[in-house]
Formats: C-alpha cells, sequence, structure tokens
C-alpha cells in the first residue's frame, strides 16, 4: 500500500520519522479515522473541526483544510486503486529535544495511512461487556483524540480478541461512559439516551450525527450522568464509531435487548447509509451537537 508522509506519495515500507518526534516520545499526537464510501470522506469537515481544534490545544502550530485533505484522499485512493477506505489522518508534534516542551511545535509530522475496506452493506450485531478499569478522566478541559490509548488497551485486554465484543466503560464514579472505541445509545420508552460529555468521553463524529438525526426526526434526546443499572429498563442498545457505523448489542452482561431487531437503530442505519455518500458536516442536517 501506499501512504502519505509530509507531503510525498511514498510505499508504506518506506514511512520513517525521527525517535526524536515528540508523539513518539511523548505522546504527543492526534489523529482522526475517516471512512470512504465510493470516494467520499464521509463527515470529513467535521473531523477537520475536532482535529484543527485538538491541534490548537496542544500547541501544535497546523491546520488542515477540505481541499488539501480530499486532494491527499483521493491521490492515495487512485494510487492504491480502491473506492472504500479506512483513513487514519494522523498528526505527530514533531522533533524536539529530550524533555518536556512548552514552545510551540512549529514542524508536525502528517502521515496518512489507508487501508481498504468492503463496500458497505449489511448492519453488524454485537455483545456488550462492561469492563472493570475505569475510563480515565481527558488530561485537559476535554478528550482528545490522541496518542494516548493505554487505558483503551488495557479495556481491549479484558475483553480479547473477539470482534464480536465492545467493551463498555464506567467512569470511576460508577457512570456510563463508552465504548472502547465507540460511543454508547440505548432506547427507553422511545427515548434515546447517551452519556453526557461531562463524563470524560469523546464527543465522537458519528454521536453528533447520531444526536441530529434524532432531533431531526422529534426523538426525545437525554444526554447525562446515568448509573449502569439504568441499562436494565432499556429496549435497545447500540454503539457508534466513524468506521463500523451503527452496531446494536444484543446483549450485556446478564440484560438482553433487541439487537438487530430494534427499531430505533435500524432507522437510525437506513439514514447513515443514505447520506454516507455525499454529506460533509453534521450541519447539513440541522440539528444540535453538545
Amino acid at each position: 500500500m501506499y501512504m502519505y508522509l509530509n507531503g510525498q506519495i511514498i510505499p508504506e515500507e518506506e514511512a520513517v520519522i525521527s525517535v526524536f518526534d515528540h508523539g513518539f516520545m511523548y505522546g504527543l499526537g492526534l489523529f482522526e479515522t475517516i471512512r470512504v464510501y465510493d470516494g467520499h470522506p464521509f463527515l470529513l469537515d467535521d473531523h477537520l473541526h475536532r482535529l484543527n481544534e485538538g491541534l490548537q490545544e496542544m500547541n501544535i502550530e497546523k491546520s488542515f483544510g477540505r481541499e488539501e485533505i480530499v486532494s491527499v484522499i483521493q491521490y492515495l485512493l487512485e494510487k492504491n486503486d480502491i473506492k472504500n477506505a479506512y483513513i487514519r489522518w494522523n498528526v505527530s508534534a514533531g522533533n524536539g529535544m529530550i524533555g518536556l516542551q512548552t514552545d510551540q511545535y512549529i514542524a508536525p509530522n502528517t502521515i496518512v495511512y489507508i487501508k481498504p475496506l468492503p463496500k458497505a452493506e449489511g448492519i453488524m450485531e454485537k455483545t456488550g461487556q462492561i469492563v472493570t478499569i475505569p475510563r480515565n478522566t481527558p488530561e485537559g478541559a476535554f478528550r482528545l483524540k490522541s496518542h494516548h490509548f493505554f487505558n483503551n488497551i488495557l479495556a481491549k485486554r479484558e475483553i480479547g480478541t473477539d470482534m464480536t465484543i465492545e467493551g463498555i466503560f464506567l467512569t470511576n464514579e460508577g457512570y456510563l461512559a463508552e465504548g472502547i472505541t465507540s460511543n454508547l445509545f440505548w432506547v427507553i420508552n422511545g427515548m434515546l439516551y447517551t452519556p453526557s460529555l461531562r463524563t470524560g468521553i469523546l464527543n465522537g463524529i458519528t454521536r453528533q450525527f447520531i444526536l441530529s438525526l434524532a432531533e431531526n426526526m422529534g426523538i426525545v434526546i437525554k444526554e447525562g450522568m446515568f448509573p449502569l443499572d439504568i441499562l436494565a429498563d432499556a429496549e435497545e442498545v447500540f454503539v457508534t464509531n466513524s468506521i463500523q457505523e451503527i452496531i446494536p448489542i444484543k446483549r450485556i452482561d446478564t440484560y438482553g435487548y433487541k439487537g438487530l431487531k430494534g427499531t430505533i437503530a435500524s432507522v437510525f442505519h437506513k439514514e447513515y447509509r443514505k447520506y454516507s455518500n455525499q454529506l460533509w458536516s453534521v450541519k447539513e442536517l440541522g440539528g444540535i451537537k453538545e
């Protein structure tokens, strides 16, 4: 496969960066995972907004616009002869001396990974499992999609390699938080519930899409600090992320749900597919974002 590194399209085996990159030394880096549907990078503007906001928070002198990103993605798609793809747009702080740096990073490394995905078709189903390790708190004012993933790795070790299981975090106080690689939703009496950003979760791009879609459909949305036992009353549970889309959950520990038979998750999935090869931003839907 060919990938992108600092302005060049190169074979992946030729991609190298310095061992003095502070993304490697201190975890100062961010990434976005973007799914491309038949050549279209879905909700790209929202990914860029989150990325640029995070770069500013990390004091990395870099920002990206749609035209630049689309040009790179299209080139990678053509060079690798694929139309449907997983894109990881990664920005690492760049080189520095040994020791913590307070000055702005002015020469970050931009690395774009790509791998082919099958054409989007059916909806998948998973089982949820509450993990014992609590979700760590954000290191700053809000959670960044950063290189700091050890909390997620520890949770993944608990559930193992089975791809049909999604681990679900609780906060240290016992509130429902998010999946290891996803945001969490559930339905009670036709109302849509999801943990608040105040729990320290990532404000996922697909999460934002679902909230806007739900408001447009007239579905009551409840965001808050919810204990685990609220899931005993749920009829549907599903998780979301930008690559796996909307994934119904059929069971979490001893609680059973509708899974693939869930009405609201199915409607959301159909709407998601309707827009996946055309929308650039959640704003095109209207609705809300927390």
